[in-house]
Formats: C-alpha cells, sequence, structure tokens
C-alpha cells in the first residue's frame, strides 16, 4: 500500500498493464517521463499539518455562537471532510510502516479488509468535499440574491438535512467506487459529478460577481459608501472564488489523470502523464492544508475565535 490508497488504485488503467511496460520504454528515454519519487515523510507531515489546522477551524466554529449558522455548519463539515482525508491518509501509513517493519503481523484477508476500510473513509470524505463546496456556493448565492428571505429558505432543519444527505451520499457513493474502480462507467460517473459541480459553482460565481459589480458601479456613480452588506458579500464571493480556484488547481490534475485512463489507456504521452501520480496527490493532501488558512484569513470573525482556540481562552 501507499498513501491514499483508494487514489491509488487509479495509478494507471488495468486494461493497459502490459501496453504500460512498452510503452514505458519509449517514455523513459525522457527525463520528464521518469515521474517523481515523493517520500512518505512529505505525506505524513502535510497530513499531520492539515489535522491540526481542520481540528482548530471545527473547534473555532463550536465555540463560537456566532458561527452557529447554516454557512458556518457547512464550512465545518468542509473542515471535517478534509479533515478525514489527513487521517486516513495518516492512518494508512502508519498502518503500512508497521507491516513493513514487522511490528504488526495480520492475515491477508484482514489486511485487505482495512484497506477496504480506508479506502471508503477517503473517497467519502473527497466526494464530500466536493459536495460541501457546492452547497456553500450554493448558501452564498441564496445570501446574496435572497438576503431578506435567506433565514426561510436555508432553516436549520434543511441546513441538518442537506449535511446528512451529501455524507449519505457521499458513504454511499465511495463504497460503490471502491468496489468497482476498475469500472470505466464508475470513473465516468466521478469526472462527471467534477465536472458538474465545477460549471454550477463557476455559474454561481459569476453571477454574485456579476451584481456586486453592478452595486459598485451604482455607488461609484452615487459617490455613495458601500454598505457593510454589500461589501460582505463580496468578500464573501472572493473567498469562495479563492476556495474553487483551490480547489481547482488541487484535483484538476487528478481529475484528467482520470479522464486519460478512459481516453487514451496506452497512448505514450498517458503513460508519461500517469508517471506523475504521486504529485497528483501531493496536490489533492494541499488542497486540505489550504482551504482552513484562507478561512482563518479571509473570516475577521473566525480569525479571532482562532486565536482564542490556539491561547486556550475558553
Amino acid at each position: 500500500m501507499s498513501a491514499l490508497a483508494p487514489l491509488r488504485l487509479l495509478r494507471e488503467p488495468s486494461n493497459a498493464s502490459e501496453g504500460n511496460h512498452s510503452n514505458a520504454t519509449l517514455g523513459a528515454g525522457s527525463g520528464w517521463c521518469q515521474g517523481l519519487d515523493i517520500p512518505n515523510e512529505l505525506f505524513l507531515a502535510l497530513g499531520l499539518l492539515s489535522l491540526v489546522e481542520n481540528l482548530l477551524v471545527v473547534a473555532a466554529i463550536l465555540k463560537n455562537r456566532n458561527l452557529h449558522s447554516p454557512t458556518y455548519y457547512f464550512i465545518c463539515c468542509l473542515a471535517v471532510s478534509d479533515m478525514l482525508v489527513s487521517i486516513s491518509n495518516l492512518a494508512e501509513m502508519l498502518f503500512m510502516l508497521l507491516l513493513e517493519h514487522g511490528v504488526l503481523v495480520m492475515r491477508p484477508g484482514i489486511v485487505r479488509h482495512m484497506d477496504s476500510v480506508i479506502d471508503t473513509l477517503i473517497c467519502s470524505s473527497v466526494v464530500s468535499s466536493l459536495s460541501f463546496l457546492g452547497v456553500i456556493a450554493v448558501d452564498r448565492y441564496i445570501t446574496i440574491f435572497y438576503a431578506l428571505r435567506y433565514h426561510s429558505i436555508m432553516t436549520l432543519q434543511r441546513a441538518v438535512a442537506t449535511m446528512a444527505g451529501v455524507w449519505l451520499a457521499s458513504t454511499v457513493s465511495s463504497s460503490v467506487l471502491v468496489a468497482y474502480y476498475r469500472s470505466n462507467t464508475v470513473l465516468l460517473c466521478l469526472i462527471g459529478f467534477f465536472l458538474f459541480m465545477l460549471v454550477l459553482m463557476l455559474v454561481l460565481y459569476i453571477h454574485m460577481f456579476a451584481l456586486a459589480r453592478h452595486h459598485l458601479h451604482s455607488i461609484s456613480s452615487q459617490q455613495k459608501p458601500p454598505t457593510a452588506h454589500r461589501g460582505g458579500s463580496l468578500k464573501g464571493a472572493v473567498t469562495l472564488t479563492i476556495l474553487l480556484g483551490v480547489f481547482f488547481i488541487c484535483w484538476g490534475p487528478f481529475f484528467f489523470h482520470l479522464i486519460l485512463i478512459v481516453t487514451c489507456p496506452t497512448n505514450p504521452f498517458c503513460t508519461c502523464f500517469f508517471s506523475y501520480f504521486n504529485l497528483f496527490l501531493i496536490l489533492i493532501i494541499c488542497n486540505s492544508v489550504i482551504d482552513p488558512l484562507i478561512y482563518a484569513f479571509r473570516s475577521q470573525e473566525l480569525r479571532r475565535t482562532l486565536r482564542e482556540v490556539v491561547t486556550c481562552s475558553w
């Protein structure tokens, strides 16, 4: 096993195992096709950093009653998803090291069972992270365009139902992915889900920025200072856009990897791209590290509460 086992299962297409050996010979002549040898210590360090950061975000939201709103509950769920990526990564790395050094001796059947459990946990956190980014974007959209009706539209009951639905759907879909990860149909569904959420968030953000730009135009023409609500809406849209950009940069190469698995599994160029799989995994973990930093620096209330949590001012 290696870091992020279920993603490792998608390292290369199963129907190209023989072709990859011959194509590897063609690509081996180019130094840039050798891939990257990333040490396990880097995976462990990033996993620990992400775990600590997301724990602080969850603790800050739970501590401050002013943050007990659907928006911050969704952010808390996103932090939990990122935290699960870190926990499962650390658990797998520890499990692998104990097996390799003979400290832990287990039957092959038990090892496969534990690997499947970790696979499902990571896949579930991956799908839920993407889902909650979409939910947060929709929530921000409602806040801006239906401000007066927000509390009647996004009630606590609906927020709880949304969160429960995302977690349930993520668990079911991850179980299917782990069981049928060699199926191109499953990969196409995963790619389609990623593209759907990406297009959804892009449309929402473009609409939000169009409104914010219109408001700023009106304010400048009337020479009136911007209201707190409009300034906060623009700031929130900028924050979510940064999150979307970070997510696309960190996850884009992995989903492009899946597209190549489906479209050109034996092509020499695709085989060369597959060799950088460890880099894609590092980018995925970096997404879990960067998200909490964006929350801390963009939200003054959350930033203040984080300082209190760090200094143990309970």
